[in-house]
Formats: C-alpha cells, structure tokens, sequence
C-alpha cells in the first residue's frame, strides 16, 4: 500500500478558520501576506460584482460570461480557504510528481505569486465589466465634462491644493470623467477588454509561427535550419516599431476589421524570438535517447516533432510568452497613442492616455489612470514571467 505523506507544514494553526468567514483572511493571519492579500482582493472584487449585479448596464452574451464568472469564483475561492486548514493528503509518488513540485515551487515564489494575483485581478475585472462599470463606455454626458473624481476633490481641498469646495461625494464618479462627460472608470473596465485580448491573440499567434519555424529548423536542419534563420535575423533587423507604423499607416481599416489587422501584424513581428527558443530546445533534444528510440519505432517526422519535441520544448516557451504579452500590450498602446490602434469611441488603454493628452495640466487623471493600468498590467505579466521561469527550471528547486 502506497504511504501517505502529510503536508509539509504539519498541524494547521486555528487562524486559518478565518478562511471560511472571508477567503484570504485565513491566510493572512498565519503570515502568507502575499496569497492572503491577493485572495482578499479577489474575493472583494467578486463581492462588489455581486452587489451591482442588479444595477447592470449590460445583457445578453457579457452578462451571462460575467454571471458564469461569479459562479465560479465563489466555490474556488471557498475550496482554497478550505484547502488552507485542511491540506490535501498526498501519496509518495504524487507529492514528488513534476506537478506538485511545479505547483510548490511557483506558490512559493512571491513576486510570480503577486504577478498571478495581479493577473487574475485583471482577467476578473474584465470578466466582471457588466456588473461593476456604472455607466455606459461610450454615454456622453454621464457627468460633467472634465470632472475631477470625488476622493480625489476632497483630498485636494484637505491638504490644501485647492479651495475649491467638493462638488460631489467621495465615491462618485470614483475615477472621474472625460472631457466629453464619459465615466473614466467604465471605459477603463471596457477598455481592458480590448487590451487584454489583443495581448493574448497576438501572443498566441507569435507562439504558434514561433513554435513551428523554431521545431521544422531545429530538427530538419541543414539547408532548412540555415535558411529559416537567416530569413528570422532578417526580420530581426527592421525595427518593430518603425514596422508597425508602416504597416498599420498602410492599410487602413476601420472598425473590428482594424482590431484584427493590429493583432495580426503584432503576431507577426512578433515570433522571431520564440522561433530562437524552440530551435535551441529541439537541437538539445533530437539527441536524446528517447527521440532515437521513436526513430528506430519507425515513427513519422512530424510525429516525432509534434508528441514528442515540441511538449518538451514548451516550458521556456510558456515563460517567453507570459513576459511578451506584457510588451505586446505597450505596443498596442504605442499605436493607439499615435492615433494608428484602435479608433475612438472604442475604448483603450493606449486611446484614453491619447485621447487625456490635449488636458493633461487641468485634467490629469483622463491618462493618468489608464497609464497606471498599463503599468500594473505590465509588470503582473513579467512577475508571473519570473516566477514560471524559476518553478519550471529543475535547478531551482529544493
């Protein structure tokens, strides 16, 4: 009979009950700050969509995503305080398996941990738009034009930057409006949506080219593997940036037309490194023991590439691919900031920092608050990026 391995930290301290009354809090109390807080945050955010659920401004297809969404994350959230006072009992062999060495490795890892509740943070928000945006993204005169958040008039007549009494209460219009009455917060919320999306296709895109120009190179080699290369530094070359501007100044289109137009062309500026990667991995492991025993099998080419090669080289593709989502997302908005991304209303990270520029001195917070959003989003992707690179390289762990 296979032994049962208790979890590592032993009896669980009573604090983690806590758990149960809000989850996070369980955590928090035995000094896991990072995993408390993040599931504090989470468990706020889905409470707050429960709340506003009945004032939504949305139907149809967002609705339903953002009610699937709450239903999910309640019973998740509840099973990991669960989990927190009663730990899993595992077998020998599943406490040493690849997976649970992963999952302890990265859980342990606190700015990967803090990038992952960041990330979550993003997604939920997104998910959770119909029920938390007050107003609608594109209703103009939602509030009066240029109106500065309500915390933020209270806060400037408190220290003293201005004595000009508060117009409105603390918590209205919680980010303020823009210069044509839009509440900056739906559109922040709505515009994620956008931004977001546009970093995971065109990551996605980049990968896939990326994964297949890097296997067919790096196990065909030859003649194959030096022209591939030659045609990826080619490309590597031209400035990206100078690329896309072209490209998107070219062909112009308009409407949802345009949104796939910029996704299609940051995928495909954008695999050239993933190509590298795959290639290293596959040269390393075509001479391995395990590819020559399925060549002696009389397996196929593209079976040996496709079962075999690629699983086994997707590792530092992962890492690649949660660090480029976030430089994906700046250069969306780079365009969207020069007016060649997505065109207004829709709304955009990269379109509310351009569309706030004209009244920077007088109304900061129309780019100050989408710019702190591509801040966050940014650096939750490359702290994730960290934390996967350490938990996936066997030499980091113990």
């Amino acid at each position: 009979m296979t032994a049962i391995v208790k979890h590592e930290r032993g009896p669980e301290p009573p604090q983690t009950y806590a758990g149960y009354l809000f989850p996070g809090l369980g955590h928090l109390l035995v000094g896991e700050w990072v995993h408390g807080i993040g599931m504090m945050s989470v468990t706020s955010l889905v409470a707050v969509a429960v709340f506003h659920a009945r004032n939504t401004i949305d139907i149809g297809l967002h609705a339903a995503i953002a009610t699937i969404a709450v239903l999910v994350m309640v019973p998740l959230l509840w099973y990991r305080a669960h989990r927190r006072v009663f730990p899993k009992q595992l077998t020998e062999e599943e406490y040493h398996s690849n997976r649970n060495l992963f999952l302890r490795q990265i859980t342990r890892h606190r700015s990967g941990m803090i990038g992952f509740y960041g990330i979550s943070l993003l997604l939920l928000a997104m998910a959770l738009t119909p029920f938390i945006a007050p107003f609608d993204p594109d209703l103009i005169d939602a509030g009066p034009g240029t109106l500065a958040p309500g915390w933020w008039q209270h806060l400037s007549l408190i220290i003293g930057f201005s004595d000009t009494p508060a117009t409105h209460g603390w918590f209205e219009y919680l980010l303020g409006t823009d210069e044509r009455g839009r509440d900056v917060l739906s559109r922040l919320l709505y515009g994620a949506r956008i931004s977001l999306l546009i970093g995971f296709f065109a990551v996605s895109l980049a990968a896939s080219i990326g994964t297949v120009v890097g296997a067919t190179a790096g196990y065909l080699g030859g003649w194959v593997d030096r022209a591939l290369m030659w045609f990826v530094d080619l490309l590597l070359a031209m400035p990206r940036l100078i690329l896309l501007l072209a490209v998107v100044g070219i062909i112009d289109l308009g409407g949802a037309k345009r949104l796939f137009l910029i996704i299609g062309v940051l995928g495909l500026t954008g695999w050239m490194g993933v190509s590298r990667i795959v290639r290293s991995q596959v040269l390393s492991l075509k001479q391995q023991d395990f590819i020559q025993a399925a060549r002696a099998l009389g397996y196929s080419q593209s079976r040996i590439v496709i079962r075999h090669l690629i699983p086994n080289a997707m590792a530092p593709v992962i890492v690649f691919c949660s660090l480029a989502i976030g430089s994906t997302m700046l250069a969306e908005a780079g365009l969207s900031f020069l007016g060649l991304g997505v065109q207004p209303p829709t709304s955009t990270w990269g379109v509310m920092v351009n569309a706030g520029r004209p009244t920077l001195r007088d109304a900061p917070w129309i780019s100050l608050f989408p710019g702190i959003a591509i801040v966050i989003a940014v650096m939750s992707f490359n702290l994730l990026g960290d934390g996967l690179r350490d938990a996936l390289d066997p030499k980091q762990r113990t």
